[in-house]
């Protein structure tokens, strides 16, 4: 790997990264030896590139820094256009139309000898089966709503056809195997529930914030996933 590529691997590595991470750490995920990475670590540092930390504790790059626009590999071009794809075909109207949005914008900032990648690639995914119903429900909003930590008042209605008014606070919009769902915390059932959008009879924006922070909820949420695999 060239050292310049080595070096944006590095940013990239801290920019996924949670919390610190060790030189060791580094040096595993770039396939090259600790002292490399203190050696690359410390002429990003005489750049003034924002890492903060030290041998031994681990490094962590800063919020805020921005590496040049798009320098992206053909894998991750590759990777962009297979996500794009299904979501062109999977989502709601909303985000297939950004989809494509994006892969314009992909294929007219690349590099030239690049493009081919997203105009004519070798990854795809087929196209719908069927249309998703959506019910009544606005998923662009739900999604809005989701975002903004703001309570649902909804009306629904289970596959046995048994209905029910709940006030829910929606953490994620899924769209998984042909259908779409609102991952929420329900208040009547002091716990976490899917409903499928179709499913929804109809549903009140409300204005009011949840309590705790979406954030919170879903590593809560998918922790008690976890628990019960």
């Amino acid at each position: 790997m060239r050292r310049a590529d080595r070096l944006f691997e590095i940013l990239q590595v801290l920019r996924r990264a949670k919390g610190p991470m060790t030189a060791s750490a580094i040096a595993e995920q770039l396939e090259t030896s600790r002292r490399t990475v203190y050696r690359d670590l410390a002429a990003l540092m005489a750049r003034r590139v924002p890492i903060r930390g030290e041998a031994g504790v681990g490094y962590v790059l800063e919020r805020g820094f921005d590496l040049p626009p798009l320098m992206l590999t053909p894998s991750e071009i590759e990777a962009v256009v297979l996500g794009a794809q299904w979501v062109a075909a999977n989502a709601d109207k909303t985000l297939s139309s950004a989809a494509g949005d994006v892969l314009a914008k992909v294929a007219a900032i690349i590099p030239k000898h690049l493009r081919e990648l997203v105009d004519d690639p070798v990854v795809g995914t087929p196209p719908a089966r069927q249309k998703h119903p959506d019910g009544v429900v606005d998923l662009s909003r739900l999604r809005e709503w989701s975002r903004k930590q703001l309570k649902l008042h909804i009306h629904y209605a289970d596959a046995e056809g048994t209905t029910s008014k709940r006030t829910v606070w929606p953490i994620l919009v899924g769209y998984v195997s042909g259908v779409r769902v609102l991952v929420a915390w329900c208040e009547l059932r002091r716990d976490f529930r899917f409903f499928r959008t179709e499913r929804f009879l109809s549903v009140d924006f409300l204005d009011t914030p949840y309590p705790e922070r979406r954030s919170t909820l879903r590593r809560r949420w998918e922790a008690q996933l976890n628990h019960t695999k």
